[in-house]
């Protein structure tokens, strides 16, 4: 048996089995490539679901987290630290809004985007006591919680995990018809989506759907919550997807590369009259805001604020969307959607399904995974180089035969 093997197995043997990851042990990393433990490096095209946006172990994220690691890592929010101040004034100059709610996953954070709603719905636009409803997409993905499952459309995050959260209304994403017939300016508090669909295979919504969604919950006083988890912080080329749009939303919903692939940093940052609802002891994280989390993000926002890495991944984005594109209609591919360095690709069913392909390119040397059955997302970390993405794309091409 080979380390890899032997690894593999006593992680089967001794972990719950809510993954199915690829035969891979990785041992080190740096920029777009990944090593095992025999010494193989693989490129990395999933880039930990955009948490991994400024590389593996980028020297600056590296660096400014060493130095808060001699300082302190940790004081809870029942004291203050001289680094959380200016992490939430400048991530709120970020987003162009004025107060920072900061916790640590993007489950919590969605979690906390909820509370927030509610209690503005209840505090501020007056709806009855246990009324308050938020519409939310179809095919959404926002975490795993009871809560969040409660309004999921995918069986398997949702099976078996009821009784269910009432308050969420479905409607089919990119379809402003349904969203204006679902929301009741008496009892709607919110609408939820995310810019762009990730889990179901990197959707985008028509041109023009999240302007009408924007003009649509002003006109009814209703919060739009854009969920940017995963295509915030520089992945479609932007600093948000909203900005495609023009749009800003009333909230927005941060994590994954707000850690910078160092630690796990999320943030609801909204304005004063939305997230002011809050008082003492009405919600909160013994980590949320911590000194490490802080100093991480803030050289995130550092990194943010040069835009290179918008620029980067609106250019090399453009580059990854013309390879791809001569693939569908040969046989091999049956769609391709995304923006940005960001992409899903549907396969057809002639050769393989997602976790089919994904394994072929392991064997390949490169590391994508798939979603939804048919469909691999491809999204490296920013600071790829235009000869390895052609690399990884050219083996993408050799696995389908195209």
């Amino acid at each position: 048996m080979t380390s890899t093997e032997a690894l593999v197995a006593a992680a089967e043997a001794h972990s719950a089995h809510n993954y199915q990851p690829l035969p891979v042990v990785v041992a080190t990393a740096d920029g777009a490539w990944m090593t095992d433990v025999a010494g193989r490096r693989y490129l990395d095209l999933l880039a930990g679901y955009s948490a991994l946006n400024f590389g593996h172990r980028n020297p600056r994220l590296l660096a400014a987290a060493r130095a808060q690691l001699e300082r302190v890592t940790l004081t809870s929010r029942a004291f203050h630290h001289d680094r959380f101040a200016d992490f939430c004034t400048q991530l709120a100059e970020l987003c162009g809004m004025e107060l920072v709610l900061p916790m640590n996953t993007g489950a919590e954070a969605v979690e906390t985007a909820i509370k927030t709603a509610r209690k503005w719905g209840y505090r501020v636009k007056g709806v009855p006591d246990g009324r308050a409803r938020i519409v939310v997409a179809e095919q959404n993905f926002h975490g795993r919680t009871t809560t969040l499952v409660s309004f999921s459309t995918d069986p398997e995050a949702r099976a078996d995990f009821g009784p269910y959260t009432p308050g969420f209304t479905l409607v089919p994403f990119g379809d402003l018809a349904a969203l204006d017939a679902a929301v009741d300016p008496a009892d709607t508090v919110a609408v939820l989506l995310e810019p762009i669909q990730g889990e179901a295979g990197v959707r985008v919504p028509p041109p023009g759907y999240l302007l009408g969604v924007r003009e649509l919950t002003r006109a009814r006083n209703v919060l739009f919550i854009a969920d940017e988890i995963q295509s915030g912080l520089g992945r479609t080329g932007t600093t948000f997807a909203c900005e495609h749009e023009g749009v800003v939303p009333d909230v927005y919903v941060l994590g994954k590369a707000l850690g910078g692939g160092v630690v796990p940093v999320s943030a609801v940052v909204s304005s004063r009259e939305v997230l002011g609802v809050f008082r003492p002891g009405e919600h909160g994280s013994t980590f949320g805001g911590n000194p490490l989390a802080c100093a991480v993000g803030l050289e995130v926002i550092a990194l943010l604020r040069t835009g290179a890495y918008q620029r980067r991944a609106a250019e090399l984005g453009a580059h990854l969307h013309r390879v791809l594109a001569p693939l569908v209609g040969g046989g091999a591919v049956d769609a391709v959607r995304g923006r940005g360095l960001w992409a899903g690709v549907d396969i057809n069913p002639s050769r393989g399904d997602g976790r089919a392909v994904s394994e072929r390119l392991l064997a390949r040397g490169v590391l994508v995974k798939e979603t939804h059955g048919p469909t691999i997302r491809i999204a490296p970390p920013l600071v790829i180089s235009k000869e390895d993405l052609d690399w990884g794309l050219g083996q993408l091409r050799a696995v389908l035969g195209a």
